[in-house]
């Protein structure tokens, strides 16, 4: 959905600089790994610590084959094309989003909502403005690089916070380092205070 740094208003780390990466817009037929390389050359420090939140943890990993980093941290995510779900598997290979492209239609917002783990009226405010705000080009190459990734690979000090009642990418596929109990996609959000205290953790380790 083209999640912004509003979705990180509650992560908070004292003695540490959050600096955000903002979605770039893709260029016409950009490979995730082009894109990748264009998003690294916002990165200035040496040795980072990359934190990507779902598809941006899958673009965190692109980021890693081509600096070197210190710490990645996924958030409601995924490190390998194996942990994704069978259906976005088979969407990818049956290519339905070239034959049903995503729009943000209206009747479908409850049911996005509820897979998203959206529970309160600030959370829906904040998905129906990335519904109405996020670029058609960006959500239309973002959704067809999820569904087509290959990336068997996975780096040197991976993290991975996830929650167990997540129902974009489900935790039974998954062997996250950190699990918060009966979270959902957007517990990032929703349940910052126990993704705050693995960070905590994963930063001091």
């Amino acid at each position: 959905m083209g999640a912004d740094e509003k979705a990180f208003d509650h992560i908070h780390l004292a003695g540490y600089e959050l600096v955000y990466l903002p979605w770039l817009t893709p260029q016409r037929g950009e490979a995730i790994q082009d894109y990748a390389a264009r998003m690294c050359l916002a990165i200035k420090e040496d040795k980072p610590v990359l934190m990507g939140l779902s598809f941006g943890g899958m673009i965190g990993i692109e980021m890693a084959k081509l600096i070197d980093t210190h710490k990645i941290i996924l958030i409601s995510s995924i490190h390998s094309k194996k942990q994704m779900p069978r259906w976005m598997r088979v969407a990818g290979k049956l290519k339905i989003n070239r034959l049903i492209p995503m729009r943000p239609y209206k009747i479908l917002e409850s049911i996005q909502n509820r897979r998203m783990g959206v529970t309160t009226k600030a959370e829906r405010e904040l998905v129906n403005n990335y519904r109405k705000n996020t670029s058609q080009v960006y959500i239309d190459w973002a959704i067809n690089e999820i569904l087509n990734w290959k990336n068997e690979w996975q780096p040197p000090g991976l993290y991975h916070i996830h929650g167990d009642a997540d129902k974009i990418f489900p935790i039974q596929k998954l062997t996250p380092t950190h699990t918060v109990k009966a979270a959902g996609h957007l517990m990032i959000f929703n349940r910052a205070a126990a993704v705050n205290k693995y960070l905590k953790a994963i930063i001091a380790d």
